[in-house]
């Protein structure tokens, strides 16, 4: 029997050089010694992914361990995984894919979050309709994730090649670009969204309208996460920790997690709405037995993406690091 999805779910939702000691790294995670170095996980400002700051700042994680690294962008912890300057990155399903792309051996060891309206296409007032931007401008960070909503949007829309003008930006600056005025629209996520919402944009297309789509998960380097399967487990351990946190006592929660997020702590609660968030026993069960629906998802993002379908193998998907 499958098991209910067991989320927190509130109502709405951005390598190489290892090769070197490997065999190494890999006897020492085997035999249960303590690596020398912390694994090094890359992460921007993502809703989803805050549980872990939230732990290291609460000192529920060893620092010594793991070394939480602060990107700007998807775009900027995939390029740190591909310098080998981190170890394992919180990305998208369809980013880990543009990394396996690349050739960085990654393998999906937790699924933070699910979309479910935390990501969207915002447009000034006076654009009604989804079809309306027909000729418009469109900001949006041309990643994996990017390039999927303005896919899928596109889609929804009716609209073809060419009939937007689409401009490229990172993520942290969105916002900016929005208050400069000369966008017609934009495709963001939390914390973003908010804000930009907040400005008076309005909502024309959410991840609600594609579900089981974008999933948000920690990816690391094979090697690595074997060498370092001791302190990869503890991450994971502190991340529910985290969870459980904003579960029994969002209020308090909200307060501790608002100056990263930059937000009011009235406002932390709000960026939670559209955003899926897995227990333990949904991990198991989804990432365990050939976390067979994660990887068809893979597959059919990868073919969107134009990236080979066959990158999705055996060991994309890793369920024993959940204790």
């Amino acid at each position: 029997m499958t098991p209910p999805r067991a989320l927190h779910a509130v109502s709405r939702r951005s390598f190489l050089g290892l090769a070197a000691g490997s065999l190494l790294a890999g006897s020492l995670g085997l035999t249960g010694c303590k690596p020398a170095s912390p694994l090094r996980i890359a992460s921007h400002i993502w809703p989803g992914y805050e549980f872990m700051f939230l732990a290291r700042n609460q000192g529920w994680l060893d620092t010594k361990d793991v070394q939480l690294m602060e990107s700007q962008s998807a775009t900027e912890s995939l390029r740190w995984l591909a310098e080998g300057r981190a170890d394992g990155a919180a990305l998208t399903l369809d980013e880990m894919l543009l990394g396996l792309k690349q050739g960085i051996p990654l393998s999906v060891v937790l699924l933070f979050d699910i979309s479910a309206g935390a990501d969207a296409v915002l447009a000034k007032p006076q654009f009604k309709t989804a079809a309306d931007l027909k000729g418009g401008r469109i900001g949006v960070e041309t990643s994996a994730l990017g390039k999927l909503m303005l896919h899928k949007f596109m889609q929804y829309a009716g609209l073809e090649a060419g009939q937007l003008e689409v401009e490229n930006l990172a993520i942290n600056d969105h916002v900016r670009a929005w208050q400069r005025g000369r966008l017609d629209a934009i495709i963001t996520y939390e914390p973003s969204v908010s804000v930009i919402e907040h400005a008076g944009a309005v909502r024309l297309f959410d991840s609600i309208e594609i579900p089981d789509t974008i999933f948000d998960v920690l990816a690391v380097h094979r090697e690595r996460a074997d060498s370092h399967a001791g302190a990869l487990k503890a991450l994971i351990r502190a991340h529910f920790q985290g969870l459980q946190a904003w579960k029994t006592n969002p209020v308090d929660t909200a307060y501790r997690m608002a100056r990263r997020l930059d937000l009011p702590a009235d406002r932390v609660r709000d960026m939670y709405h559209g955003i899926e968030l897995p227990d333990l026993a949904y991990n198991r069960h989804m990432l365990g037995a050939g976390a067979v629906k994660l990887a068809g998802v893979a597959r059919d993002l990868a073919g969107i993406l134009g990236i080979a379908p066959d990158l999705v193998d055996a060991g994309l998907f890793q369920a024993r690091y959940l204790d």
